[in-house]
């Protein structure tokens, strides 16, 4: 893959994003696909199964932009709570269409097992501008802390709390795509007044364990219901992915709370952010909408076996 070698196209180089190259960016971003048509109408249909929430909305457009999670109709305090995030880079597309997806397949065979609760889009306003940044081009998944600078995880962070001590497994679905080393981390360079520094993307699916809480057979078990599915990422010639050490087959770690991730939100014992590459020759949409599912359902099983 080239590098990205020009200078960012906003903003002086060395110099951090004031207010005024924020608002350019802000502008720039144009609506590419439709959060109603390919989100709303979608948990509109669910929401006849499921017990429906709507936790806010987003101030920059409210009609356009509400927040929703579904529940199991079922709740019983007695059982075990799962959640399942996607959508927080909006960008990320399986993310989004695999939670929705897993919800309308999978989800009802853990009626009256688990209680769930999955948020499909986070980040409806990226989501519909194909980005990873909300409109203040803040990281919505450096966000997931008290007085987050991010409405998006803010709203979500108010849903989880009442639940933060009862969830056993959190699973937030996520991509890594060619986007991030040509658009993605140079605007990130460009905002924070560094240098942008070329990295590797890895081909295929991976795992972010919690460098503080690891997991490995927990990972161990997700990485393998993938693999039924699609190919695993191996490690690039330093043995690392994207800069990480790889600490099992196609898993690293990240230390989740410091971060402020949404993977580290809860205090759930089991937890991980997945990573599909839909840029690969050797994969497809619907593939890495399959993989998200399979990721799901293998991390439900293993803590409802082991929790």
């Amino acid at each position: 893959m080239s590098s990205h070698v020009s200078p960012y196209p906003i903003g002086t180089p060395g110099q951090p994003w004031r207010e005024a190259e924020v608002s350019e960016w802000s502008r720039q971003q144009s609506i590419q696909r439709s959060y109603a048509d390919d989100v709303l109408t979608v948990v509109e249909q669910l929401a006849k199964r499921f017990d429906h929430i709507e936790y806010g909305r987003l101030a920059i457009d409210p009609a356009r932009y509400p927040l929703h999670a579904l529940r199991s109709p079922d709740w019983n305090d007695t059982l075990p709570t799962l959640l399942v995030t996607g959508g927080v880079h909006g960008y990320e597309t399986s993310g989004v269409l695999g939670a929705l997806r897993f919800l309308d397949e999978a989800a009802e065979a853990y009626d009256g097992r688990a209680n769930l609760l999955v948020a499909p889009c986070v980040s409806p306003w990226s989501y519909e501008r194909i980005q990873r940044w909300n409109h203040a081009a803040v990281d919505p998944n450096r966000s997931f802390c008290d007085n987050s600078p991010s409405q998006e995880a803010a709203a979500l962070w108010a849903l989880v709390q009442p639940l933060r001590a009862r969830i056993v497994m959190h699973i937030d679905l996520h991509e890594t795509t060619d986007t991030d080393e040509t658009e993605f981390r140079p605007a990130l360079a460009a905002r924070d007044g560094k240098p942008f520094e070329p990295g590797e993307i890895p081909d295929g699916f991976y795992l972010v364990d919690d460098t503080e809480r690891p997991q490995p057979a927990f990972q161990n078990a997700v990485i393998q219901s993938v693999a039924a599915v699609t190919h695993i990422a191996e490690a690039d010639a330093q043995g690392e992915l994207i800069g990480s050490p790889i600490v099992a087959p196609g898993v690293i770690r990240y230390p989740l709370r410091e971060l402020a991730l949404c993977a580290g939100m809860t205090e759930a014992p089991y937890r991980t952010t997945t990573e599909v590459y839909p840029d690969s020759p050797r994969t497809d949409p619907e593939t890495c909408i399959r993989a998200q599912v399979a990721a799901v359902t293998a991390a439900i099983d293993f803590a409802l076996t082991h929790g």
